[in-house]
């Protein structure tokens, strides 16, 4: 995102306002997922809003911005309220995944919607070499993709609190489940380890994430 700051402004506040609905949409979808399952919490506290102010993390949003991983304010749930426990607590984890995975498959056939339209100007715009209007939306398109993409992968591993490890609680035995909650309040540990001794192997996820992803979507 940085890079692309740098090599063209325009193209970046259109990927930027991506990341930011990207990021609102993740929260979104585990507040709508929790509420269908029964728990009002996220809604009484102005969870299920659009408004981005509910829920981007100043940290997280210039994590990502930076390293090319991060986070938004995690939605507050009381899973002892979802009518069925476990599958409630698998639904609502894997809902942001989900959301970010669509947009992110939405935001790539984009791409390759513009492409067959002007493939000299995307050619051009990616190239940083001049570019047409539809060049210069396929590359922020481009962009946004790649950053869905980034949150569905980073968000699947299963390390406190990230998603991916309620959604292996919730295939574990209960009796484990306590304990797992109480890993919830070392979560400064978890981003700690994320940004130092993880972060090589996390970037080589994501990047392979990344060439599989846009190998199948754009060839």
């Amino acid at each position: 995102m940085i890079a692309l700051l740098q090599e063209d402004p325009l193209a970046f506040l259109l990927a930027f306002s991506a990341l930011v609905m990207s990021l609102v949409l993740h929260e979104v979808g585990h507040a709508y997922a929790a509420h269908l399952f029964g728990d009002d919490t996220a809604k009484r506290q102005g969870r299920l809003s659009l408004n981005p102010l509910r829920h981007l993390d100043p940290l997280g949003t210039l994590l990502l911005l930076l390293v090319g991983f991060g986070w938004a304010r995690p939605v507050p749930i009381y899973p002892p309220a979802f009518r069925a426990y476990r599958l409630g607590l698998f639904a609502v984890s894997v809902a942001g995944i989900l959301v970010n995975l669509a947009l992110a498959v939405l935001f790539a056939l984009t791409v390759r919607g513009l492409f067959a339209l002007d493939p000299e100007g995307v050619y051009g715009a990616f190239r940083g070499s001049g570019g047409s209007a539809l060049g210069l939306l396929a590359l922020a398109a481009y962009v946004a993709s790649s950053i869905n993409l980034v949150l569905a992968v980073f968000n699947l591993l299963p390390i406190p609190p990230l998603d991916g490890s309620k959604i292996l609680q919730s295939l574990l035995p209960l009796a484990w489940h306590p304990w797992l909650w109480r890993l919830e309040q070392y979560a400064w540990l978890s981003f700690l380890l994320i940004l130092t001794v993880l972060r090589g192997p996390i970037q080589e996820v994501l990047a392979f994430a990344r060439r599989v992803f846009f190998t199948l979507l754009l060839g």
